[in-house]
């Protein structure tokens, strides 16, 4: 573990207003504004694919403020440069980005569900290959004053595997399931999430 006391820092930005910035307003209608363009497309199958991602972020973030309240230390960190920190490992311009992610690498995916790439199937390919790109720009970020990997052991492969994979298939995947499908995943992850915030952020003061 490494600069421990940048885990202090994150915690004194932790949902503190005095550091917001206006920008976010604008940042807020974009991610409104891309939804609402495919909602009145009828493409709701790139929606579930925005909101399967970021059901699945903060599902991830959430178990990383968890991680620093049992252990003292998450995995990842946000000292400095944010203008709200939500959790102690993601800033609100950082989950806003996460919102329409997954929206907005379905629109690349092949028709054809089926196809293969490289023998691959394409949804399992373009989850793999938008994973590494993410990882690559963590690479970057990790190096910035204002995003922080706190243990040694945990960096670009890691992430890689354990974090953007799962966050792409989910959002590849849901975008072909039936409405059923799709509704019955984001209730559940939705719900997880909801609750999770309630009680060990509402309630308890946890995260």
């Amino acid at each position: 573990m490494n600069q421990p006391e940048l885990t202090q820092k994150a915690l004194d930005l932790l949902r503190n207003p005095d550091y917001f910035q206006w920008y976010v307003i604008p940042l807020l209608a974009l991610v409104m504004y891309v939804y609402a363009n495919e909602f009145t497309k009828k493409n709701y199958k790139a929606i579930a694919a925005g909101l399967a991602l970021y059901g699945v972020h903060w599902f991830y973030e959430i178990l990383n403020a968890m991680i620093q309240h049992f252990s003292g230390h998450a995995l990842w960190t946000v000292p400095t440069g944010t203008s709200y920190l939500l959790l102690v490992g993601v800033g609100i311009e950082l989950s806003l980005m996460f919102a329409i992610a997954g929206l907005v690498m379905s629109k690349f995916l092949p028709a054809d569900p089926k196809q293969k790439i490289l023998g691959i199937n394409n949804r399992l390919f373009f989850a793999i290959m938008n994973a590494a790109g993410f990882s690559i720009i963590e690479i970057f970020l990790a190096t910035t004053p204002a995003f922080h990997w706190v243990y040694n052991w945990w960096g670009a492969i890691p992430v890689f595997i354990t974090t953007y994979i799962p966050f792409f298939l989910a959002a590849f995947y849901c975008h072909d399931w039936q409405p059923k499908m799709q509704k019955r995943f984001l209730a559940i992850i939705w719900g997880i999430d909801v609750a999770a915030m309630i009680v060990f952020a509402g309630i308890l003061h946890w995260i």
